[in-house]
């Protein structure tokens, strides 16, 4: 009986025992999941570093933008008007030529041999005509003899004249001065007419034809300031506007447009595209940002603006010291003198830690705490476009400060630092040579 007492005894606290030790386990458990949630959920994101761009109102100058072919003002493809055998090729590639230089000359033995005989008819016809103006002066000589003299004298002239417009045909003469490209035939070689022998282009002065849509018509005029790019946004060619269609295509509802430019450096080729802006008055007191400040997405275009989070409740002032009351005025009259006798004392210990901190200046005064800095996700309403700048026509103000880099990673309400040391809107190179 004893021993199955104590049997019992022992099975209890082991049993007590592992309730203990399981209650233990299911409790550090419970608490620690509910710490590590605690944890997270109070604890905060770290501050995302982004670079920011101060709206203000800005010059604007608007402008019209397309994509133009460059020509020439002068410029053709030299062909043939006759057929022969090319004996004389009278130019090289690239080389500058003279109004009226001879370019090409075709074999034209048969056409000078006809045509110095016919010279040799027309002495002949000439001496007659000669002969029978002297006969019908003396009067033996009749008028039909004498018109028939003039006639043949006159078809004869006119047989030199043709002989030597086809002498001159096997000559390819230059129309205007210019540049001529690469030959396209070769010493010897059997033309027929209309065949190319090569380009000719004048250099010095370019036009532009370019495209704009109908809407836009009613801002461009004659003489008008137009800008040229070759690529990589810069446009250092200037030209004026020289030709506006009357007529809108009505299958593009475009409008043709033409522009003359000075290419004395030689840098525009015909044949080449080309950034083409028009420039339109300036305007003042725009609003504008980074193009890379601006996201699109399926609900509209949107910006963020960093602005302070909001400030803390204030603390609560200190309670009032109570008033004295008029029986305690004695009392504390009483302990004046006491209180005043120790009170140089006290003031000397006072002003130790003062002159102290006084005379240390190295030491740093305690600086206010920085702003906490949030983004505030805001719709835009964009405008037009300008060399990396967009138009703003609502949603922001002049004196917010919007990200101009980073925007992917970030969200409304987010904490975030500036740092403006790298401008996304120039390139790195530009920026290195600066620092």
């Amino acid at each position: 009986m004893f021993k199955r007492t104590i049997q019992t005894i022992v099975i209890a606290l082991v049993l007590l025992v592992l309730a203990v030790v399981c209650g233990g386990i299911v409790g550090f458990n419970f608490l620690r999941d509910n710490g590590i949630k605690q944890y997270f959920a109070t604890m905060k994101p770290p501050a995302a570093t982004v670079s920011t761009f101060a709206v203000k109102p800005t010059a604007w100058t608007p402008g019209i933008e397309a994509i133009g072919t460059v020509s020439a003002v002068h410029g053709v493809d030299l062909t043939v008007e006759t057929s022969g055998i090319v004996r004389q090729v009278l130019f090289h590639a690239n080389q500058k030529v003279a109004d009226g230089a001879v370019l090409l000359q075709l074999d034209d033995a048969v056409e000078r041999a006809d045509l110095e005989a016919t010279k040799a008819q027309v002495a002949v016809v000439q001496t007659a005509l000669t002969r029978a103006i002297e006969l019908q002066r003396r009067g033996v000589n009749p008028e039909a003899t004498l018109d028939t003299a003039r006639a043949t004298a006159a078809a004869t002239e006119a047989q030199v004249a043709k002989l030597q417009a086809v002498l001159d045909q096997k000559r390819l003469t230059a129309p205007f001065s210019g540049t001529v490209g690469i030959p396209k035939i070769d010493l010897g070689q059997y033309l027929a007419p209309g065949t190319a022998v090569v380009t000719l282009q004048d250099l010095d002065t370019m036009r532009v034809d370019f495209s704009v849509p109908e809407q836009q018509l009613p801002l461009l005029k004659i003489d008008q300031t137009v800008r040229l790019g070759i690529g990589g946004g810069d446009m250092p060619f200037a030209g004026k506007i020289r030709g506006i269609d009357p007529k809108i295509d009505p299958a593009s509802r475009l409008v043709s447009i033409r522009a003359e430019v000075a290419n004395t450096e030689g840098k525009l080729t015909p044949g080449q595209f080309v950034q083409v802006r028009v420039e339109l008055p300036e305007e003042n007191n725009v609003l504008a940002l980074p193009q890379t400040a601006l996201t699109s997405s399926l609900y509209g275009d949107f910006v963020f603006v960093v602005r302070p989070a909001k400030a803390q409740e204030a603390a609560p002032a200190p309670a009032a010291k109570p008033e004295e009351k008029p029986a305690d005025k004695p009392a504390a009259d009483a302990a004046k003198p006491a209180a005043d006798a120790k009170k140089p004392a006290a003031e000397g210990a006072a002003a130790k830690p003062a002159d102290k901190a006084a005379a240390d200046p190295a030491k740093p005064a305690t600086e206010a705490p920085k702003p906490e800095l949030v983004l505030s996700q805001v719709f835009v309403k964009p405008g037009r476009r300008n060399n990396g700048m967009v138009e703003v026509l609502e949603g922001i103000a002049a004196g917010d400060e919007v990200v101009t880099a980073g925007q992917n990673r970030l969200y409304n309400g987010m904490s975030v630092a500036v740092d403006n040391t790298i401008d996304p809107t120039k390139s790195a190179n530009n920026q290195a040579a600066q620092q």
